[in-house]
């Protein structure tokens, strides 16, 4: 059975096939329609092979067209992936390596992808982590990052990464009182952080990295930013460590 995905795809091919006719389909008498209707449907049942090569060199076309566009935004908006004001750098912040992670503290793939970063910062003390608060599971996790971004007013480096780690590891669903929780002990000045959290701030942080996200299209998380390429899900350490030593080596992601 086809999928819904096949299907339309089905119903364009055969509607590239009927516009490609030097005739419009609207002078087409009902018996006629009904005659090409039974050609394409004989053809295609006769050659199911070229609904299998349709299909992939349509995904093919679209991870291209995916790939150049995600290249056009990371051009465009590569100062407010790496140094805006509004985002949180862990590791080394004068490191020469960059990595970018949007992340969702309620994401499970996000939880276990967390010790690869730690052991990568870890070994590369030349590695610099931006943090980018993508909150796209919910309530909870908007008031999680609400809570983050607010924090950045008051920890910085080690301090903020301890905070980070304790919170994504933090079982269970996360909202706001757990990362309020959080905060606190991590030795946050609470009245301070509670007045932060209603500042222009934290909603102007929200929606730079929901635009970044939508003009990357980016839908889940974890999703990283290494140099040219966009690395979508929790790949693991080797993965992401042969792109970093890719960075020093070649200056991308990728060397050819």
């Amino acid at each position: 059975m086809l999928t819904f995905r096949q299907r339309l795809a089905t119903f364009a091919i055969i509607g590239l096939m009927c516009v490609a006719a030097p005739v419009s389909a609207a002078e087409f008498s009902a018996g006629q329609k009904g005659e090409i209707e039974t050609i394409i449907h004989d053809y295609l049942m006769k050659n199911p092979e070229v609904l299998r090569e349709a299909f992939g060199e349509l995904e093919q076309r679209q991870a291209r067209a995916e790939t150049e566009a995600r290249t056009r935004a990371l051009g465009e908006n590569g100062t407010l992936l790496t140094h805006s004001r509004h985002q949180a750098v862990i590791g080394n912040p004068d490191g020469k390596v960059t990595l970018v992670e949007f992340f969702d503290y309620n994401c499970g793939y996000c939880k276990q992808a967390l010790p690869d970063l730690q052991r990568l910062m870890k070994e590369q003390p030349d590695l610099r982590v931006v943090l980018k608060d993508f909150p796209v599971l919910g309530p909870g996790s908007v008031e999680a990052a609400q809570v983050a971004i607010a924090l950045r007013n008051q920890l910085k480096g080690e301090k903020y990464a301890a905070f980070h780690g304790k919170l994504l590891a933090t079982r269970g669903q996360i909202a706001k009182a757990t990362a309020l929780a959080a905060a606190r002990e991590a030795g946050a000045d609470m009245d301070r952080l509670n007045k932060d959290l209603t500042g222009p701030d934290v909603t102007a942080s929200l929606q730079e990295v929901a635009k970044l996200a939508d003009s990357l299209n980016l839908t889940g998380t974890p999703t990283y930013i290494v140099g040219d390429e966009v690395v979508v899900g929790a790949v693991g350490y080797a993965q992401l460590k042969t792109r970093l030593d890719n960075m020093r080596k070649c200056g991308k992601a990728s060397c050819g």
